[in-house]
């Protein structure tokens, strides 16, 4: 008997590892990762190439007029293995992980709009189950009855070395303290935005790794989807 796959949905804040734990953990059950994060990114840099961000903000109008205009995609890297995104048809997964798209990306996602189309898409892709999702509203929002939902946190100071670190190895030239700063209002942005703000359901379980390794983090995801998936084909 065939059986059921589970819908795993994984929020929490910049910089705690979700896209890397969901790949992973996507990848050893045989299920497919979908990065939101990387989708609001895409919107995020179509509205800096076109002007949409200026010294008072962001033209929310002028980008609402234009998301019909915004096709996301992804295509699997068959040198790495791993998901990339297209926007309009374009690889842009090198470009939305830059510190400028970093810096914006957070108001273009209390934008209503653009979150319902997004979500609507998200939907779509994880409706039959066999999912790992990750973002800031996927078990509150995007996927409110997932069989298993993973909330991550970590110390800001670890999150801040973290990217910090990542920044430098691709050749990014940002301070410490600079990062930090973008961390924390997008943690501001994000948890006190009107549209789906980033909150822990109460069904979510919590998992601090600011001393986890990824893979004993990896390890423990693992362990709780397989006795959720147990519970599941009962």
């Amino acid at each position: 008997m065939n059986q059921k796959k589970l819908t795993i949905a994984i929020d929490g804040f910049s910089s705690c590892g979700k896209s890397t734990l969901a790949k992973a953990l996507a990848e050893k059950m045989n299920f497919v990762f979908i990065d939101t994060g990387a989708m609001y990114r895409g919107v995020t840099l179509f509205a800096l190439r076109n002007g949409f961000f200026d010294d008072e903000g962001l033209a929310i109008d002028s980008l609402i007029d234009e998301l019909p205009n915004i096709r996301l995609d992804f295509f699997l890297d068959q040198a790495t293995k791993k998901p990339r995104l297209l926007l309009n048809e374009k690889d842009v997964e090198d470009e939305i992980r830059t510190p400028r798209v970093s810096a914006h990306v957070s108001e273009v996602a209390t934008v209503k709009q653009v979150r319902e189309k997004l979500v609507s898409q998200q939907r779509i892709m994880g409706k039959k189950g066999g999912v790992v999702m990750d973002g800031r509203d996927i078990g509150s929002v995007v996927f409110p009855k997932a069989e298993l939902k993973l909330f991550l946190t970590a110390d800001p100071d670890v999150r801040a070395l973290r990217r910090y670190e990542e920044l430098k190895s691709r050749g990014v030239e940002i301070s410490l303290n600079e990062v930090k700063a973008n961390l924390m209002e997008r943690d501001r942005i994000d948890s006190t935005r009107i549209e789906s703000p980033l909150i822990q359901t109460d069904d979510a379980i919590v998992i601090d790794n600011s001393f986890l390794s990824p893979d004993e983090q990896l390890a423990l995801a693992l362990d709780l989807a397989s006795e959720k998936m147990f519970q599941f084909n009962l």
